[in-house]
């Protein structure tokens, strides 16, 4: 018996394939071939007749992976084991690597060589890590729907995300509940992404034995978040949601550094985020929002959260010097594709103080059935030192009272 091979991570790049989901059939002028076999294999062995999938479609960070899909280091069964090296060194600034097992080479939708796997409903992989502590930031199926902020020709009809995960250095069996999903197209058999703040410096992962399969005991899984449903509490935090990829106006590049794991004076846990905001392009403003996905302004379908239940948004803040002017802290109000916000609420102008302080946003009342902007602050130069400001961001949770 011998395997396949896995892949890594992508975001901006990731954008640059702008890959998502999309429960929506896609426009098949053939049937997608049918799997039979109780046990449908992405990787059971290097070069195994069971494989299907190839982990060609690589995402972000591309230079910081490096994959063997016929590792000998003690594998799970048989011979052979896929070995994910991840550097986390974000060589293309992106801070986060991917690499989706594709129905065949580089498809990104263009071409139907996916699979109708709607028999089964639960995706099966073992995992471990060199020593242990290791994070796999995401893992999905399905979700090729869009490249280049494009409709693809022949979508995946459906996209299933889970994760994060800390892997021990033992093998241990992880799943992907695929209950009550649309699995008649497939062409994304599986995604895994890593990010370099949840990483903490390279690491080494293992992964063997992944499937698909029918579970008869499993059920759907439960669809409402749980409260309190964390934005940010540290850098390398398993319970962060949401990505600081929204930055604003197209200048913001030149006007903005942001340290998310910033080590200064932290309101609590060990890292803060840290914002320093200069009028270096003329533009005289700035801000960044929170996304999901990634570079997401609401032209990706399914992505975001349902934060329904959810009553109010706290954080922390503290300006360098206490003069510090905030236009607005604020949450949702992306309305620019056909997947916008479903609400919005913000603070008024704020001036900071040089302690830790929290803040509220009330959001009773508001529709939080799809929030895609997570959080965001914005700020301009006239209602602040010419010069610029300096001020740090912590603890940002949706609560319920």
């Amino acid at each position: 018996m011998r395997k396949v091979i896995v892949s890594g991570i992508a975001l901006f790049v990731f954008l640059a394939a702008n890959v998502f989901a999309q429960d929506a059939a896609p426009a098949a002028t053939a049937a997608p071939a049918q799997s039979t076999a109780k046990k449908f294999y992405i990787y059971r062995d290097k070069d195994a007749g069971e494989n299907h999938f190839i982990p060609s479609g690589w995402m972000g960070d591309v230079n910081d992976l490096k994959i063997n899909t016929q590792s000998t280091e003690s594998p799970f069964s048989g011979t052979t084991a896929i070995q994910i090296t991840y550097t986390a060194k974000k060589s293309n600034n992106q801070g986060w690597a991917g690499v989706y097992w594709q129905s065949s080479q580089n498809n990104w939708g263009a071409t139907q060589t996916g699979f109708d796997l709607s028999e089964f409903n639960k995706l099966v992989f073992m995992a471990k890590g060199k020593n242990g502590g290791e994070v796999i930031s995401k893992i999905k199926v399905g979700g090729i729907t869009q490249a280049n902020n494009q409709p693809v020709s022949y979508p995946d009809t459906a996209a299933v995300e889970d994760g994060p995960i800390a892997l021990t250095n033992d093998w241990k069996e992880y799943s992907v509940n695929l209950v009550g999903k649309n699995l008649t197209y497939i062409n994304g058999g599986l995604s895994l992404v890593f990010n370099a703040d949840q990483a903490k410096g390279e690491q080494t992962v293992y992964l063997d034995e992944i499937y698909f399969v029918k579970d008869p005991t499993l059920t759907a899984a439960p669809k409402s978040v749980e409260l309190p449903f964390v934005v940010y509490l540290d850098a390398s935090s398993l319970k962060n949601h949401f990505i600081a990829s929204g930055w604003m106006p197209g200048t913001a590049g030149k006007d903005v550094k942001m340290d998310i794991a910033c080590k200064d004076n932290p309101h609590s846990g060990d890292t803060c985020i840290k914002v320093e905001y200069k009028n270096v392009s003329g533009s005289r403003w700035a801000g960044v929002y929170w996304q999901n996905p990634a570079g997401n302004w609401g032209t990706v379908p399914n992505g975001g959260y349902n934060l329904a239940g959810a009553t109010k948004l706290t954080f922390w803040a503290r300006g360098e010097t206490g003069n510090e002017m905030i236009n607005e802290f604020k949450m949702g109000g992306m309305s620019s594709g056909d997947y916008p916000d479903s609400d919005s609420a913000s603070t008024t102008p704020t001036q900071l103080t040089k302690d830790w302080k929290k803040y509220e946003i009330d959001l009773r009342g508001k529709d939080l059935s799809h929030v895609i902007g997570g959080f965001c602050w914005a700020t301009n130069i006239d209602i602040n030192n010419p010069d610029g400001i300096v001020f740090y961001i912590d603890d940002i949770q949706y609560e319920k009272e």
